[in-house]
């Protein structure tokens, strides 16, 4: 009896101290366990399998940036550095036409290259790794936009493969996932490379005195970070079928949080590979679970930050509650120290689950019969969006059906990622925003393959099926736009085009349009096109810049019209009068045409465009056949009109 007592208190005072060892494990389980409370999708085998694969990318690169950080460094660039590597890959594969056996490998040669630059700049120019690997994550992210032109490129299907499924269950971006994690443990633990690692991030010095030669091992760890983006890089491209220049951006920063919520330490010398996986695990579920709850995508951002914090402070506290108790060895000492851990694990575990269970609060119920339907917007940040929003919200509550909305935040990636989830929870229909057009065409496939209709809002998704196409003609639009900032100097004279965000598809059609409807008048010179973001605080520094360099100009064609406000601002500043036209209409620019602080803007109705996208999607639950594209008219607006607009 006493036997069996004894093997049952060392099983469980092993399952304990396990537990308490691994405290991101942990709070992983803890979520897991949570989130299957609060939503009945999220515990399913496709939503799992949609986890592993949201998962993949940032796991991959923080695989690389654990070497680094073990190391005692950081990197900064992976994220550039994927979208740079992808980008090579589309180049060669698709444009110059090289055999993929040998542009696979030269894009991940460029991941290394600029890995070693990192290390060449870390080890022998002694800069800060920091600095280094900023410099980097601005020269990957210029030399993507050099080499695509802005504008993102299809991958051949042989490439697109990488990011499907084998027996159409079982994604391939998992298994590289799983691949990628033993290969770094191995390297960890196996190699002598791995084992300088850990001594250069505990004491660098000593590490020298040691024998280790310090220099050249940084270079190989930060070439290694290097090979892994790329690798993420081309995992992403696949997933999308297209190289995005834009893509992977601020995925730098999740995939240091994954590192360190799996336990490393940014002082070195400290990490695992598997803590780093569980690390972007719990990234991706809580981003699957806050999806699946509805919770709002600006609600989202503060969560996650929350959580993240909270996973560091109870690791840290953990640690320091370990390291005290480390000597004790046995007796009361040990006991209390391992009380106390007890303690700070149930708290975190209280409070982990008190922040995501708070959440069923902010979301509508669930377990109700109405009808759901998703809509996933290319962004929130912008008023022409959130008006879409409002129109397609308002139109939800006169058929008394539940609206989803999620925010993709102008990334491809993530919109990927909500329209997976989706599908997962089975909504009767979607509204699409794309980010990009090509870039939605796998995850809608998806949504094809589940027999889940899909109407596409303001832009269009190619290689899959929508039920409709809702959406303003951009390219009609920018020639109206050229006409009427012809016609109001005369039809001569010096403009400038503010541009959005390179690689937007409404950027290209707006600007495109602009360029024919301008061409027709040969003495207007456009003397300069800059991008701008779509950001008013961009647009106000770059006309700046531009009024600066270019001297007197007579008109100013903005792709938005918070560009437009901002290029207003800046003539303003300097006492400089010139016609502003924006774009989109929204409520402030129409308050500045109202004002003549803007000429004109090209409005076009996002609040009905919004309206009529959700009623489309109603009319396709219902089986309603309906029209190949709706068009939803845009109108010059000016001061003699613009009492005719809301």
């Amino acid at each position: 009896m006493a036997t069996d007592t004894d093997k049952s208190g060392g099983t469980w005072s092993a399952l304990r101290r396990f537990l308490l060892e691994n405290g991101a494990l942990t709070a992983l389980a803890i979520l897991v366990v949570v989130m299957s409370l609060l939503s009945d999708d999220f515990l399913t085998a496709q939503n799992l399998l949609n986890v592993g694969v949201q998962a993949a990318v940032i796991a991959i690169l923080a695989f690389g940036v654990t070497f680094v950080i073990i190391a005692g460094g950081i990197d900064l660039s992976v994220g550039s550095v994927a979208a740079l590597s992808a980008t090579v890959l589309g180049f060669l594969a698709t444009v110059q036409g090289v055999p993929i056996w040998l542009a696979l490998p030269l894009a991940a040669a460029t991941g290394v290259a600029c890995g070693l630059v990192n290390g060449v700049l870390v080890a022998y120019g002694r800069l800060p790794s920091f600095i280094a690997t900023l410099a980097m994550l601005s020269i990957g992210r210029g030399l993507s936009l050099v080499l695509s032109e802005g504008s993102p490129i299809s991958l051949p299907d042989s490439v697109a493969v990488l990011g499907r499924s084998l027996g159409g269950w079982l994604p391939v971006p998992v298994i590289i996932m799983l691949v990628m994690v033993l290969v770094t443990a191995v390297i960890l633990r196996r190699t002598f490379a791995g084992r300088a690692m850990y001594a250069i991030g505990g004491n660098e010095e000593a590490a020298r005195l040691s024998g280790i030669r310090v220099k050249r091992h940084q270079l190989g760890i930060y070439a290694l970070s290097g090979l892994f983006a790329a690798v993420a890089g081309i995992i992403l491209a696949s997933r999308l079928a297209s190289a995005q220049p834009q893509a992977a951006q601020g995925y730098e920063l999740d995939a240091i949080a994954a590192v360190v919520i799996g336990g490393a330490s940014l002082a070195g010398g400290v990490g695992s590979a598997f803590g780093t996986l569980v690390g972007a695990l719990i990234l991706a579920v809580l981003r699957n679970g806050l999806n699946l709850l509805s919770v709002s995508a600006f609600w989202q951002q503060v969560v996650i930050g929350v959580v993240i914090a909270i996973a560091v402070l109870f690791d840290t506290l953990r640690r320091r509650s370990g390291g005290a108790g480390a000597g004790s060895g046995t007796g009361s000492g040990a006991n209390g120290g391992r009380g106390k851990r007890g303690i700070q694990l149930a708290v975190a575990a209280a409070v982990t689950a008190l922040v995501v269970g708070a959440l069923s609060f902010l979301t509508p119920n669930s377990g109700t019969e109405t009808t759901r339907i998703g809509m996933s917007l290319s962004t929130l940040n912008n008023p022409f969006f959130l008006q879409m929003r409002d129109g397609a919200q308002a139109e939800a509550d006169e058929a008394g059906v539940e609206l989803v909305v999620t925010d993709a935040q102008d990334d491809a990636s993530q919109q990927a990622d909500q329209i997976q989830n989706f599908v997962s929870t089975s909504v009767a229909a979607m509204v699409i925003n794309p980010v990009d057009s090509d870039a939605a065409g796998p995850p809608v496939g998806g949504a094809n393959n589940a027999d889940i209709p899909v109407v596409a809002a303001d832009r269009g998704v190619n290689e899959a099926d929508v039920e409709t196409l809702v959406a303003s003609d951009n390219v009609e639009g920018g020639r109206l736009a050229a006409q009427e900032l012809a016609e109001a100097i005369g039809e001569e004279g010096r403009v400038v085009v503010l541009q959005g965000t390179p690689g937007t598809s409404a950027s290209r059609e707006r600007g495109s349009g602009f360029e024919e409807g301008i061409a027709e008048f040969p003495d207007i010179e456009v003397v300069a096109r800059q991008p701008a973001d779509f950001d008013r605080s961009k647009g106000l520094d770059v006309m700046t810049n531009m009024l600066q360099g270019n001297g007197d100009i007579d008109a100013v064609f903005a792709e938005n019209d918070e560009m437009a406000l901002g290029a207003a601002a800046a003539l303003s500043s300097r006492g400089e009068e010139a016609v502003v036209i924006g774009f989109d209409g929204t409520p402030e620019g129409l308050e500045a045409v109202a004002e003549g602080t803007l000429y004109a803007s090209v409005a076009q109705q996002p609040a009905e465009l919004g309206r009529v996208a959700l009623r489309n999607a109603i009319a396709a639950v219902e089986g309603e056949s309906l029209e190949e594209t709706v068009m939803v008219p845009v109108e010059v607006v000016t001061e003699e009109n613009v009492d005719e607009f809301e």
